[in-house]
C-alpha cells in the first residue's frame, strides 16, 4: 500500500506540474485554463486523500501491534 500511495502522489504532482504550464495568465478562467485549474485542484485533493490513507494505515498497524 505504501508503494501505491507514493506512486500515486508522484503522478498527482506530475499532473500539477503539467497543468500549471497550461494556464493562460491573461484569461485563467476561460477555455483550457479552467480545465487545468480543475485538474490541479483534483490532484491536490488526491494527494490529501492519499496522505490520509497512509496515516490511517500507520495508525491501524500500530493498534494491531499492541493487541
Amino acid at each position: 500500500m505504501k508503494i501505491f500511495t507514493v506512486i500515486a502522489t508522484i503522478v498527482a504532482i506530475g499532473l500539477i506540474g503539467f497543468n500549471i504550464t497550461q494556464i493562460d495568465t491573461n484569461a485563467p478562467l476561460e477555455g483550457k485554463s479552467i480545465v487545468a485549474l480543475i485538474t490541479i485542484f483534483a490532484s491536490l485533493c488526491a494527494i490529501v486523500l492519499l496522505q490520509i490513507l497512509r496515516l490511517s494505515k500507520r495508525v491501524d498497524d500500530k493498534l494491531k501491534g499492541k493487541h
